[in-house]
């Protein structure tokens, strides 16, 4: 069986330098730890870290933080749905919110759970997936903030994660004018403005990230060490907490070039023959993964002398050359992999989930 497993030392070494980042610039952060799907050994180990407050898109994972330790202070990270308001307020100390109505549904749900419910409005600075608009901001807290058994946080953008919008400080700044203005209007004080995610921490590094900004959420940094600007890891931390191996079924040296008329695989891929591949064989390794678990594009091969010709439903392709390293059926092929890819693989019930060390 296929497996991806998580290094407990390497995760650790991750979040010690985030943790020594953040406390240098007097930073509150949490951990989103949707990428585990709910996996309570994982979120165990999340919490032995040290982490106080975890984040999640999905309402059944925050049910099993607070299982595992009601004491973690939890947040719903997307516009709740008004159909899951109940559970919301059940299992989030705190959610993320941009549409007012919501939040009246959300204000009457924890009146009837006798609960205060602390909220972080959203506002929209470029990426347009959720967030209030700047120029309605003032009416929207206006009428937020006055909601019973609601307690509003703080202020909130997200960045990145739709058109690929970056940070600035420009942007960063304009975030914290708007709450210059609303604490002026209304004499209140913005306890939080959470401006953070993983592609603003090398703005961070760099001192440029406005010193009013006092709130993170961090996901893919933790576990892959990522410079989001550059692509690159982000000296000091390990891109390998996260790792995939999956074992080779069939080996056998075959033809390089498919044989017979061409038309679309069943992914409506259509595949170029290479004429200088004509007549050459090359090792071809089978692997027990496939489409269902994951996109090929997502996995980064080990062994640089391997390349990944391919995948169906259920198997995965490597061209291993003249196989150099001498693989044989039934060993296993290791890969690094991309957040998607290792989102695919947590959640997939064919996949075994390991911590190693």
């Amino acid at each position: 069986m296929a497996e991806i497993s998580i290094s407990r030392k390497k995760l650790k070494h991750n979040y010690d330098y985030l943790d020594r980042l953040f406390s240098k610039h007097h930073i509150q952060w949490g951990i989103v730890t949707k990428l585990l799907c709910g996996n309570p050994m994982f979120i165990r180990e999340i919490i032995g870290l040290g982490a106080r407050e975890l984040m999640d898109s999905r309402i059944s994972n925050l049910r099993t933080i607070k299982r595992i330790d009601p004491e973690v202070r939890t947040v719903y990270i997307k516009p709740p749905p008004r159909r899951s308001i109940r559970s919301v307020v059940k299992y989030a100390d705190v959610s993320l919110n941009s549409d007012l109505e919501t939040l009246k549904i959300i204000s009457k749900e924890a009146e009837k759970q006798d609960k205060k419910h602390q909220v972080i409005i959203m506002v929209e600075m470029g990426e347009l997936r959720e967030g209030v608009m700047g120029d309605n901001l003032v009416n929207f807290y206006e009428q937020a903030f006055g909601l019973p058994n609601i307690d509003i946080l703080g202020f909130g953008t997200n960045l990145n994660c739709l058109y690929g919008v970056m940070p600035s400080r420009d942007k960063l700044i304009q975030l914290s004018l708007y709450r210059q203005i609303v604490e002026m209007k209304f004499s209140r004080q913005i306890r939080l403005l959470s401006g953070g995610t993983s592609v603003t921490i090398p703005m961070l590094a760099k001192n440029q990230v406005p010193s009013v900004v006092n709130h993170f959420r961090v996901g893919e940094t933790l576990y892959f060490g990522a410079d989001l600007w550059t692509g690159k890891t982000i000296r000091g931390m390990k891109d390998d907490v996260i790792t995939f191996r999956s074992e080779i079924i069939e080996l056998i040296e075959k033809p390089m070039v498919p044989e017979g008329n061409l038309a679309e695989n069943p992914s409506g891929d259509s595949y170029e023959i290479n004429t200088k591949d004509y007549g050459k064989t090359s090792w071809r390794a089978l692997l027990d993964v496939g489409l269902l678990d994951i996109s090929p594009d997502f996995l980064i091969p080990l062994d640089k002398n391997m390349e990944i010709a391919g995948a169906s439903s259920d198997i995965l392709v490597i061209d291993l050359g003249r196989n150099p390293k001498k693989y044989k059926v039934g060993d296993f092929i290791k890969f690094k992999l991309k957040y998607m890819g290792a989102l695919g693989l947590f959640s997939s019930d064919y996949v075994a989930k390991k911590l190693e060390d």
